[in-house]
């Protein structure tokens, strides 16, 4: 691939990288329709792993799809583009090992942020879901390259 294809693409993945970071901020801290405004919702936590998980799952009928699909779906929707759009511009992660611990740091830093900020609760099943989601994008990235060199040779 030619050098200026090859910059037209890492400068285009760290402008959508940028967007993505402003989205991720805007619903994680100031969307209300995403549990940022419902009285009584701010600072409680969860430290057991897979606690929500299964409660979702066990209940979704009591809590409802919207829900169970909002906290479990969104979570690993919503880290996807992390794990798709990183390697694209910073090079020196591209590996899964990589793009999961930094799914997970970057996970912790905004579950203890909403604890900090009161802007929504601590929640470690939230961080399993984010990592997931982040490597599944690193999957897709990954997926994406080999059909590339893939169409190349054809």
């Amino acid at each position: 691939m030619e050098a200026s294809v090859k910059r037209g693409i890492k400068i285009s993945g760290g402008v959508l990288f940028g967007v993505y970071v402003v989205a991720l901020i805007y619903f994680l801290f100031l969307a209300e329709g995403f549990g940022r405004g419902t009285e009584g919702m701010y600072g409680g936590y969860n430290i057991r792993p897979f606690q929500e998980i299964l409660r979702c799952l066990r209940y979704w009928e009591i809590l409802g799809v919207e829900y169970v699909a909002l906290n479990l779906v969104g979570n690993i929707v919503g880290f996807m583009p992390f794990g798709m759009l990183l390697p694209v511009f910073a090079r020196s992660v591209r590996s899964g090992w990589k793009v999961g611990i930094l799914s997970f740091e970057i996970s912790a830093v905004v579950e203890i942020s909403q604890l900090i900020l009161r802007v929504g609760n601590f929640d470690v099943d939230d961080m399993i879901l984010n990592t997931l989601g982040g490597l599944l994008g690193y999957v897709l990235f990954c997926s994406m390259i080999q059909g590339m060199k893939t169409f190349r040779r054809d």
